[in-house]
């Protein structure tokens, strides 16, 4: 009996503080709800973010190319680009004859002349004798398989980076109220005070305080400023 009403005092002063804890101020008490509560609304998907060094670095580079579009066209761009240079490279190595490009080796054409200059054109083999080159060098062959793997990763790689582009696209048109057809007509420090304000209505990151310029700024450029400060201390 002794120790059930030892457990009973216990439990009647645990309620005892969960109840002058309700009778918190109610400024404190809605500032908790503010951290716990996850409001309904357009900007629901970005309350609380937990990566804002992503986040306001993505909402950077989407005013700095003028939107969705350009940064699609640039991905795009990119990946064309890796495989020119590596087709261009390849055929470089297998479908260029250099001796006769650089006359060390005369032409076998009865119908050129012996002073014509030689052009890229007479040195480049038949697609045949192309392919057999090519078969024929293992090491050019796993650098081709190397970066076939290497390209598609990078187009992995963009298609993530697409989806979360998708997702700042939708964040500029829902929660900053700017559309895409109007983002070339909004500085950054325009994108930056209507963050601001979003951050004063519903908030971005957990911290009780209002956000900064300084403080996007430091997100933005955490990684830079330390590689830099690396570098000055060696």
């Amino acid at each position: 009996m002794a120790e059930q009403g030892e457990e009973d005092r216990e439990y009647r002063e645990y309620r005892r503080l969960e109840d002058c804890e309700e009778d918190s101020p109610p400024g404190e008490e809605e500032e908790e709800q503010l951290l716990l509560h996850v409001t309904e609304g357009p900007t629901d998907s970005w309350h609380h973010i937990k990566d804002l060094d992503s986040f306001f670095t993505k909402i950077s580079w989407h005013s700095s190319w003028n939107g969705f579009a350009c940064v699609v066209l640039s991905d795009i761009l990119e990946l064309v680009q890796f495989l020119f240079v590596v087709t261009f490279s390849t055929f470089l190595l297998c479908c260029v004859d250099y001796d006769v490009l650089f006359a060390t080796r005369p032409l076998n054409h009865s119908h050129v002349p012996e002073h014509t200059k030689v052009t890229l054109p007479d040195a480049v083999l038949p697609a045949p004798q192309c392919a057999r080159r090519l078969r024929g060098s293992g090491w050019l062959l796993f650098l081709l398989v190397l970066a076939g793997a290497v390209w598609l990763c990078r187009l992995v790689t963009a298609l993530r980076r697409l989806v979360g582009y998708w997702e700042i696209r939708s964040f500029y048109i829902r929660a900053l109220g700017i559309p895409a057809e109007e983002l070339c007509n909004h500085s950054w420090q325009s994108v930056q005070a209507r963050l601001l304000a979003l951050q004063r209505r519903q908030p971005l990151c957990v911290p009780r305080r209002e956000l900064t310029e300084l403080d996007i700024h430091h997100r933005i450029l955490r990684f830079r400023n330390y590689t830099v400060a690396m570098v000055n201390k060696s």
